[in-house]
């Protein structure tokens, strides 16, 4: 058994402007580092063992301060994790949704029908995603048995731990709450995922509302 303590990863500018992230190396700005930071305090006295992140700068600055705020008997150094990286999305990335509607309008009919099987032009169908998710989920396991690992990673990420915990369809829209700097926690045995806490942001609590990512209601306010 071991138990992932999984955070996305803190706010972005495009996060903001409402941009499909995807695996473009974008940084945190300046709210995603406090997320970060709280993210580091909040976790800074917990019996946490290994800390991995994806490979990308987003979750890298935010597991620095979870490295950073340990005891000085207790430092963990991230080690980087690509199979946790965001979803590719090919040929969107980097841009908004009436951008993507202008140039790519019947792949974004297409993608809205929420097809497991469907991928833009030089990126991964859910299926694919899910697919790499479950294995570095499953590899976490075999590699820290009997430990607690923080896990920084992307909001897709979450997505498909969540519907593999849930026994949800791939095809379909999200289902989930996943804030940026959010907690999620759920315990792994052999193939089985179990849900502890999800979406826990007690330590955000006063801070600005972020962006809220509804693919059930099709609202673009933001992206993974």
């Amino acid at each position: 058994m071991t138990e992932l303590i999984l955070i996305r990863h803190g706010e972005t500018d495009w996060n903001r402007e409402l941009r499909f992230q995807g695996q473009i190396d974008v940084p945190l700005n300046a709210t995603g580092h406090e997320q970060a930071r709280r993210i580091g305090l909040r976790l800074a006295q917990e019996d946490v063992h290994t800390l991995v992140c994806s490979d990308l700068v987003r979750a890298q600055q935010t597991a620095l301060p979870v490295a950073q705020y340990r005891p000085i008997d207790q430092e963990l150094q991230p080690v980087l994790d690509a199979a946790l990286r965001e979803q590719s999305f090919g040929v969107i990335e980097g841009l908004q949704v009436a951008d993507i509607k202008a140039q790519f309008p019947e792949e974004w009919a297409q993608w809205t029908q929420f097809d497991a099987d469907y991928a833009f032009a030089g990126g991964e169908s859910v299926r694919q995603f899910h697919t790499r998710v479950l294995a570095a989920v499953r590899a976490l396991a075999r590699t820290y048995p009997q430990q607690t690992v923080a896990v920084v990673t992307h909001g897709g990420v979450l997505d498909m731990i969540y519907r593999s915990a849930k026994d949800l369809p791939l095809s379909g829209p999200r289902q989930s709450l996943i804030p940026n700097a959010g907690l999620n926690r759920v315990r792994v045995e052999g193939d089985a995922i179990d849900i502890l806490e999800w979406a826990d942001t007690e330590h955000l609590s006063d801070m600005p509302p972020q962006p809220v990512y509804d693919q059930r209601k099709q609202l673009k306010t933001s992206w993974p």
